[in-house]
């Protein structure tokens, strides 16, 4: 009986999700749009591990944010007994890093990271266990104009992905003290309104009466709305700072509305903080996130060192490019090469490496589970793969050294267009053929003289 019996199947973690062959070509062109941008802006790449210390998260965001209390994905290692977590975001570990590393020792720098990050919540649309952020930290830096390079250096990417339902919300939280006075005030005016508030903010009342204006909360709308602002507590020094960044944007033709109520979740933020907003996804509007972080490189054991950053939810914006109906077809190759016969498969793999050579994308045909293929399965297979050309080698073609090349798509009437070329011929042919048609690529020249194509 248990020798008929079906091995079970294993599926993923919930919330955790695949991304398959068919979404490579939509996260390739938002990862090297990004990755174009941020250099264009000086920004250098940073790599941190997705484990790190416990105590990294719990000091520097803040024991009683809801990521600390009951999002995070922390264990016990069990060679050592160290206590660890999965990176709930990046901020906190390139600090860290550039701590440790001391790489502001010949000055500020300007850094940029990419990669998943965990946290334990309800999956939905937009909101993952393991989701991906694209981010960028500048260190070291102190006036208004580093916050306004950050914020446009977001439009532009917004702009270079064709997203306009992007709006800017902008707001200051002022210093230490400045957000002490205003919190005194904030705790009095909710304790005197104790009996509107709902759970989670009875609970945030003395611990982080901040988050309670973030508060979703429908009921709690009029009340939070009517609560002390914290733009009335700011002094000279916070105004003249906050004035900076909205100078600077205002100038650079930047729209952005001042939410006063706009705060962030982690405890490190001071002065400037804004986020990048949609209509277009639900709940889940915010796709970019941040602001100044003065205080953290201290909190870490370093120099006073001031800071300043954000991060792109990577999956919402993604939904968003496909909102705004961005087409992305999966071009697997160039070329499909197919071949009949053991000499011909011989022919074939010297001539793709010859194509390669010239900076091409090859796909050669492989024997399936089923066999090798008859040579009208290989040409089906050949259309599939999106590729321009089939370049096919049979017993003729080997005995002639040429290989027939066929059109597989190009102008009307085009599509069946077949030659033969001479084996060293068909790399230059291709080329040539390939650069002249267009085909979608865009072509440059490496050291050596190959052309290589960017899809």
């Amino acid at each position: 009986m248990s020798e008929n019996k079906k091995t079970e199947k294993i599926v993923g973690v919930k919330g955790m999700n695949d991304i398959l062959p068919a979404d490579a070509p939509l996260w390739e062109l938002f990862e090297n749009t990004v990755q174009t941008v941020l250099k264009s802006y000086g920004f250098q790449q940073i790599r941190t591990p997705i484990v790190e210390p416990t105590p990294l998260f719990a000091r520097g965001l803040g024991a009683v944010t809801d990521i600390v209390e009951k999002e995070m994905y922390s264990f016990t290692d069990s060679m050592n007994g160290d206590q660890l977590t999965l990176r709930p975001e990046s901020t906190a570990g390139v600090v860290r890093a550039a701590l440790e590393h001391n790489l502001t020792y010949d000055g500020p720098k300007r850094l940029w990271y990419a990669g998943p990050m965990f946290r334990h919540e309800r999956p939905q649309r937009g909101r993952y266990r393991q989701f991906h952020q694209v981010g960028a930290e500048a260190i070291g830096f102190a006036g208004p104009d580093i916050d306004a390079e950050l914020i446009m250096l977001c439009q532009r990417l917004w702009d270079d992905l064709g997203l306009d339902s992007i709006r800017l919300e902008l707001n200051s939280i002022g210093d230490a003290e400045e957000r002490s006075r205003h919190r005194a005030d904030l705790i009095a005016y909710f304790e005197a309104h104790r009996d509107q508030l709902d759970a989670d903010a009875q609970r945030r009342l003395h611990s982080n009466p901040l988050r309670i204006l973030d508060t979703k909360n429908p009921a709690m709308q009029e009340l939070v709305n009517a609560a002390p602002k914290l733009l009335d507590y700011l002094g000279e020094e916070s105004k003249a700072h906050f004035e900076g960044v909205q100078t600077i944007l205002r100038h650079s033709n930047i729209p952005f509305t001042i939410n006063p109520r706009l705060v962030r979740g982690m405890d490190y933020y001071n002065r400037t903080v804004f986020e990048w907003v949609t209509d277009q996804l639900g709940s889940q509007g915010t796709v970019c996130g941040g602001g100044r972080y003065d205080p953290l490189v201290e909190m870490f054991g370093g120099k006073p060192t001031p800071a300043c950053g954000f991060a792109i939810g990577v999956e919402r914006l993604l939904e968003l490019m496909k909102e705004a109906g961005e087409q992305f077809t999966p071009n697997q190759c160039d070329v499909y090469l197919v071949h009949q016969g053991s000499e011909a498969q011989l022919q074939a793999f010297v001539l793709g490496e010859r194509l390669r050579d010239a900076g091409l994308d090859v796909v050669l045909h492989c024997a399936a589970a089923t066999g090798a293929g008859s040579f009208k399965s290989q040409m089906k297979r050949a259309d599939a793969s999106g590729a321009a050309f089939a370049v096919i080698i049979g017993e003729d073609e080997v005995a002639s050294h040429t290989a027939s090349v066929k059109t597989l798509r190009g102008a009307e009437g085009e599509s069946s267009q077949q030659r033969s070329v001479e084996f060293d011929k068909v790399a230059d042919y291709l080329v040539t053929e390939i650069i002249s048609a267009g085909h979608d690529h865009e072509h440059d020249h490496d050291h050596d003289g190959h052309v290589h194509y960017k899809h």
